[in-house]
C-alpha cells in the first residue's frame, strides 16, 4: 500500500504554522506498538533518542554492498557475489559476512534519492536534511549553510550540563581549499557548532587536546582561574554589551564545563574498555571511532557522527573492487557489527539510532577505469535501533539500480527522521542570519522504518 506523504513546503521564509506536535517514540516501540501508530500519533509518546551517524565519506556503491543486481549485465553487476543473510530473501555483498548475520537488526532503504552529483552539495543535503542555500558545484562551507543535525538540536534544546549536543570524529572533512559544508551550525552561528575531534582513536597516544589541561594546571587551579575570568568578564560586559561578547562568554563557560566534566573526559578514555572489546570493534580507525561513538552516547552526547574515511575515501572512480574488498568493506563490516552487538548488549539499541549512508550512490555502469562515478538519483541507507523494525528492505530500485522503482525518500526525509528521534518538533522554526523565521526541516519521517509497511 503506497505511503501517503505530505509534500514538503517549498518556501522556507514566512511559512504558515501547522499543528506543533511533540515528536518522538514510545518506549513500547519494541513491543510492536509502532506498527499500529503513525508518526504523528507517536508524538505524544516522545522520549528523545540518541543518534550515531556512520558517514561513508565520498559515497559507497550501493550496487556492491546492499543493493546488488546479480541478474544485470556484467558491466552493471560487477565482480562481487550476493550472500544470504539472517533474513530470508535479503542478500548483501559477500564481503559483508558479519553484517549479513545481523540483517534482522537493521532495515535497508534502497530508494534514497536527490538530484546532485557533487560531493560538497550532496554532503550538505544529507547531513543537514536541506539543500545547500545558493548551492553550486564545490560550494564550500559558509555561515549561510543550513545547520547540521546536532546544531539544530543544540538550538532547539540547549543544554548546560557540560556535554556538547554533537561530536564529529575522527576527522574534519577538508581537502586543500575545499571545506565540506554540513559539518557545523551554518547560519545559527559558531555557538551551536558540534565538537570536532581530529585524531585517530586507534593510536596509542590518542587524546583530545581540548580536554587536556595545560601542564601544571589541575582542576582546582582551573576553578580559581574561572573565578578570576568571571570577574573580568563582568567588567567586560559592563563596558561592551555587544552580542559577540555574550557569545564568547557562553563559549568560555561551555569549554570550562567540558574540561571539568568527568563524564566527557572518561568517555574519551578508550583505555577503560577491555582489550577484548577493543579487538571486537577492530584495532583500526573505523572500529575505534565507532567504539568511541558508543562511549560518547553512553555518556550523554545525543548525536555522534563517525566519518568512515578522510574526505573521499569511498569515492572509487577506479579499481573499485579491490579497494572495497581489501581496504574498505572488512573494517566497516567488523566495526558496525560490533557496534550493533555492543549497543544491544548494553541495553542502548532501543534508544539509539545507528544510521549508515554516504552522500549519494555510484553509477550503475562500471567505467573504463574499473570504478563507478557519482550518482545522486539512487542510493542506500542502513538504519537500526530506536524503534526501527529490523529485517526489512524499504523501497526497490530498478533492474540496474539507477532510479527508484518505488517511493523515493529525500535527504530531507532522513533529516525529519533524525530530528523526530532527537525530540525536535516537526515544524520547528529557527532564525536565519537576517533574523527571518525558517523551517529547520521540511521533510517527512520515513514511516516504514517504524511501521514495517513497505512502500
Amino acid at each position: 500500500m503506497p505511503q501517503t506523504r505530505t509534500a514538503p513546503h517549498t518556501h522556507t521564509i514566512g511559512v504558515n504554522r501547522r499543528e506543533l506536535l511533540q515528536v518522538g517514540y514510545s518506549g513500547l516501540m519494541g513491543l510492536g506498538l509502532a506498527s499500529c501508530l503513525g508518526g504523528r500519533a507517536r508524538a505524544a509518546e516522545a522520549t528523545p533518542k540518541s543518534v550515531i551517524i556512520v558517514f561513508l565519506t565520498g559515497a559507497a556503491s550501493h550496487h556492491d554492498t546492499f543493493d546488488m543486481k546479480p541478474l544485470a549485465p556484467p558491466e552493471i553487476r560487477g565482480e562481487f557475489q550476493p550472500i544470504s543473510t539472517s533474513v530470508a530473501g535479503l542478500s548483501v555483498c559477500e564481503h559483508l559476512p558479519l553484517l549479513a548475520t545481523r540483517a534482522h537488526q537493521y532495515a535497508i532503504v534502497r530508494t534514497l534519492s536527490h538530484n546532485d552529483n557533487n560531493h560538497l552539495m550532496s554532503t550538505h543535503h544529507v547531513l543537514t536534511g536541506t539543500k545547500q542555500p545558493g548551492g553550486f558545484f564545490d560550494k564550500v562551507a559558509s555561515r549561510d549553510d543550513w545547520p547540521c543535525y546536532s546544531s539544530g538540536l543544540a538550538y532547539m534544546r540547549p543544554r548546560n550540563d557540560g556535554l556538547p549536543s554533537g561530536v564529529n570524529l575522527p576527522t574534519y572533512l577538508v581537502e586543500g581549499p575545499l571545506t565540506w559544508p554540513g559539518q557545523h551550525a551554518g547560519f545559527l552561528g559558531a555557538k551551536y557548532d558540534p565538537w570536532q575531534i581530529k585524531g585517530d582513536p586507534a593510536k596509542s597516544d590518542f587524546k583530545v587536546d581540548a580536554l587536556t589541561l595545560a601542564p601544571g594546571v589541575n582542576v582546582s587551579r582551573l576553578e580559581s582561574r574561572q573565578s578570576l575570568l568571571s570577574e573580568l568578564d563582568g567588567e567586560q560586559r559592563r563596558m561592551a554589551g555587544i552580542a559577540e561578547s555574550q557569545r564568547m562568554t557562553n563559549d568560555q563557560q561551555l569549554a570550562f564545563s567540558m574540561l571539568t566534566s568527568n563524564r566527557l573526559t572518561q568517555a574519551f578514555d578508550l583505555g577503560r574498555e577491555s582489550d577484548a572489546m577493543r579487538d571486537r570493534y577492530g584495532r583500526h580507525t573505523y572500529g575505534q571511532s565507532l567504539l568511541l561513538a558508543r562511549r560518547l552516547v553512553q555518556a550523554g552526547v545525543p548525536l555522534v557522527q563517525a566519518n568512515i574515511g578522510r574526505v573521499q575515501n569511498w569515492d572509487n572512480h577506479g579499481q573499485i573492487f579491490p579497494t572495497l574488498k581489501n581496504r574498505l568493506l572488512p573494517p566497516v563490516d567488523q566495526g558496525v557489527s560490533a557496534l550493533l552487538d555492543d549497543l544491544d548488549a548494553q541495553g542502548m539499541l532501543d534508544n539509539t539510532l545507528v544510521m549508515m549512508l554516504g552522500e549519494f550512490g555510484r553509477t550503475p555502469k562500471i567505467n573504463k577505469e574499473q570504478g563507478r562515478d557519482h550518482w545522486g538519483p539512487c542510493f542506500f541507507g542502513l538504519f537500526a535501533g530506536a524503534g526501527v523494525r529490523g529485517g526489512q528492505v524499504i523501497g526497490r530500485s530498478d533492474e540496474i539500480g539507477a532510479y527508484p522503482a518505488t517511493t523515493p525518500f529525500k535527504p530531507d526525509d532522513v533529516g525529519a527522521t533524525v530530528y523526530s528521534l532527537l525530540g525536535v518538533p516537526e515544524n520547528a522554526e529557527v532564525r536565519d542570519r537576517l533574523n527571518r523565521p525558517v523551517l529547520l526541516n521540511a521533510g517527512s519521517v520515513i514511516e516504514p522504518l517504524f511501521s514495517g509497511i513497505a512502500t
